[in-house]
């Protein structure tokens, strides 16, 4: 008794996972809940270049000029720097990764959904532009001054609005406030005790002299800028006092908050730059350290940044952001420099694989490019899913005249594992590990399907030797099971195998055939092993030992 009661706890189980996965992958059933289809229409399919439609461009990198054990370290450096490119230009889902063709070393750039080809060529020939800026720049710190003054005068204008009778605190809060935080709400902070704001904030609101009701005399001037403040409520004694109150922030601004405007150049670029390596201090004991390496109009340059800047700071930047603001601690001559600071390792071989990016460590030269147009993807994608659909049904006509009952199961099973595998293609958008639909990989799925259907056809056919022995149904389908075991496993791990060869040396879209049919070789085994077992372990009972003819047609007569 409690051996059915647990084969049926399995079977509504497998009915479960095929209702998720189903919804999930054909979310169109439930359009009549919009809320519900909504969630579900959430998860989306990752396309790819193909599918999609955009641009394909490939590069070969020049490594002829770099020592051998810095080859791949310049290589990735190239990858980082066009990858960063792409991601600045808005690309959605964009490829950049590195590949070979004979001796050569490639890079292939992948750009969904661009049309101008010579734009991205463009962009990303471009070189990263590394830059050495000094401090001093007094002009922008006295435009913020002056900005600063003008915004106290407006401040002090709207204060007396503010409190005359009858104003509207709120509207005021709503047009003239710049804090985003409560702007929309009229400026409202809502209760809190005192502690929760700045100083200067909290002495007025919790003070004697501002009552409920009352806007502050004057303007309150704390880090963030100047505050017109209105009590609003006051409810507790002691440490339990608190208050609401509402506010309209004019905010202040200086030179720190921009450090892009806080330094002025100095021509020193990454073109002088040779190279920056990680190096230790105290012969490798101490924390790690960024040593730079300039040429020789670079070496003079430095020296008299060097010289002009003692114990002020000299700041790095990349493509305009900042990634290091080392003090300078004495005149340096030798075209040689050390950044130092707390760094990990982890961070000081970020922070020079960033600076060589900027010395565009590797040449590329652009040696193909393709332009995808997304209807035609559009069309052969339709096609492709056509194709699959109409192998499908005569696959499963087959199954249904050949093996009968269990036929019917086979195709229940590859009804369920095309919508498991459809929700993991949606699914894996949300994991690191996204998988990128294209149409060599409709290829690998719908290989991988006749893989499924293969380990089914093995299984049901030891089911009908077992029963042309006179064997029970029951113990025929175990023995089917068993004995189809071994090749089932050796024929999907021999796939695997050959899948995984292809991830690591195949490129673009072999890699992608490659990835999606190791997805489905490892779903199909799932599928013939546990819920094919399932559900015929749930289907064959007791009747049907009287009626096996209607299980699977049998190899002999039954005796």
């Amino acid at each position: 008794m409690k051996q059915h009661i647990k084969i049926r706890w399995h079977f509504a189980l497998v009915l479960l996972l095929g209702l998720v996965s189903g919804l999930i992958a054909y979310p169109q059933v439930v359009s009549f809940f919009p809320s519900f289809y909504d969630a579900l229409n959430v998860f989306q399919v990752h396309k790819g270049l193909d599918l999609q439609g955009g641009i394909h461009l490939e590069y070969k990198a020049d490594t002829s000029n770099i020592a051998d054990e810095k080859v791949e370290d310049a290589l990735s450096a190239a990858e980082a720097v066009i990858e960063r490119r792409v991601n600045a230009f808005g690309v959605g889902e964009p490829l950049v990764q590195l590949s070979r063709s004979g001796s050569e070393r490639r890079i292939i750039v992948e750009l969904p959904g661009i049309k101008d080809i010579e734009q991205a060529k463009k962009m990303i020939k471009e070189t990263p532009f590394l830059d050495f800026r000094e401090s001093g720049n007094e002009e922008q710190g006295q435009q913020f001054d002056d900005l600063n003054k003008q915004t106290k005068e407006n401040a002090e204008k709207i204060l007396l609005a503010a409190q005359l009778a009858g104003s509207d605190f709120s509207a005021l809060a709503k047009e003239q406030s710049q804090d985003p935080g409560s702007k929309e709400n009229g400026g409202d902070l809502g209760f809190a005790k005192r502690g929760a704001y700045v100083q200067a904030f909290d002495d007025v609101v919790f003070g004697d002299a501002l009552k409920v009701g009352e806007v502050s005399p004057n303007l309150v001037e704390s880090q963030f800028g100047w505050h017109i403040i209105k009590k609003l409520e006051e409810r507790g004694e002691g440490d339990d006092r608190e208050v609401r109150a509402a506010h309209i922030l004019f905010a202040k601004y200086s030179l720190d908050q921009f450090p892009e405007l806080k330094f002025s150049p100095t021509g020193l670029s990454g073109k002088h730059l040779k190279d920056a390596y990680v190096d230790y201090q105290s012969q490798g004991i101490g924390s790690p350290q960024i040593a730079l390496r300039f040429d020789d109009e670079g070496t003079r340059l430095f020296a008299e940044i060097t010289k002009r800047n003692i114990g002020k700071p000299v700041a790095i930047f990349l493509d305009k952001e900042i990634i290091s603001q080392p003090t300078v601690q004495n005149e340096i001559v030798a075209g040689q420099a050390v950044i130092t600071g707390n760094f990990t390792m982890a961070e000081a071989n970020d922070l020079v694989k960033r600076l060589n990016e900027g010395a565009l460590p590797v040449p590329i030269t652009l040696v193909g490019q393709q332009s995808v147009d997304a209807s035609l993807g559009e069309v052969a994608l339709q096609k492709s899913l056509l194709a699959g659909l109409v192998g499908l049904g005569a696959v499963a006509v087959f199954m249904m005249l050949y093996y009968r009952l269990l036929g019917i199961v086979a195709v229940f099973a590859l009804l369920l594992y095309t919508a498991m595998l459809l929700a993991l293609f949606k699914l894996s958008i949300f994991t690191p590990f996204a998988i990128t639909v294209t149409l060599s990989g409709i290829a690998g799925f719908i290989l991988s399907i006749g893989i499924a259907v293969d380990a089914n056809v093995l299984i049901f056919e030891r089911t009908r030797e077992e029963l042309s022995y006179g064997k029970g149904v029951i113990k025929s389908i175990r023995e089917g099971f068993r004995r189809a075991w071994p090749s089932i496993r050796d024929g999907h791990v021999s796939t695997l195998i050959t899948t995984v060869i292809l991830m690591g040396f195949g490129t673009g879209f072999v890699k992608g055939f490659a990835v999606i049919l190791s997805l489905g070789v490892l779903l199909s085994l799932f599928t013939a092993v546990v819920l094919v077992r399932i559900t015929t372990t749930f289907l064959a009972g007791e009747w049907m030992e009287r009626h096996a003819a209607l299980l699977v047609s049998p190899k002999k007569p039954l005796e």
